[in-house]
């Protein structure tokens, strides 16, 4: 996936098995990770992070027309500053995406999937606290 250092503003690739450990920037050699924001996936990105992240995944598939979206939205920015270098937060658009959220059988919004090692280990649709994702990504990082 591609990474924008926060330094001087330039492109990084950094393959998702990395993104649990702290990289340097190519050009400024400041840190990259680990990631305190969720990432906005495409389908390419979330295939990747699917296929090679070593930690446990919490994946928000959300639109921008959805309301309870927007009231997720903070609580899974929280997830990802708190859990950062434990775990990755992925957002998905399912309107620009809607391949991958049928995947996952995804039929109301917001709705939370955590994965590891690639595998589905818990999905709910529905508003939920910082504090319940975070006990599910827990869970699966003991698992």
């Amino acid at each position: 996936m591609i990474l924008t250092c926060k330094a001087c503003q330039r492109k990084n690739r950094v393959p998702a098995k990395d993104l649990a450990r702290t990289v340097r920037c190519g050009a400024c050699k400041a840190q990259l990770t680990p990631l305190t924001d969720p990432i906005d996936a495409d389908e390419q990105t979330f295939d990747e992070v699917q296929r090679d992240a070593t930690l446990p995944v919490l994946v928000d598939f959300w639109a921008a027309w959805c309301g309870p979206c927007r009231m997720a939205a903070p609580e899974v920015k929280r997830v990802a500053a708190d859990l950062a270098g434990r775990a990755l937060v992925v957002k998905l658009d399912t309107e620009a995406h809607p391949a991958v959220a049928e995947r996952f059988r995804v039929e109301g919004i917001p709705n939370f999937v955590v994965l590891k090692n690639g595998a589905v280990v818990r999905q709910q649709a529905g508003v939920v606290p910082a504090a319940q994702m975070i006990a599910w990504l827990e869970a699966a990082a003991g698992s």
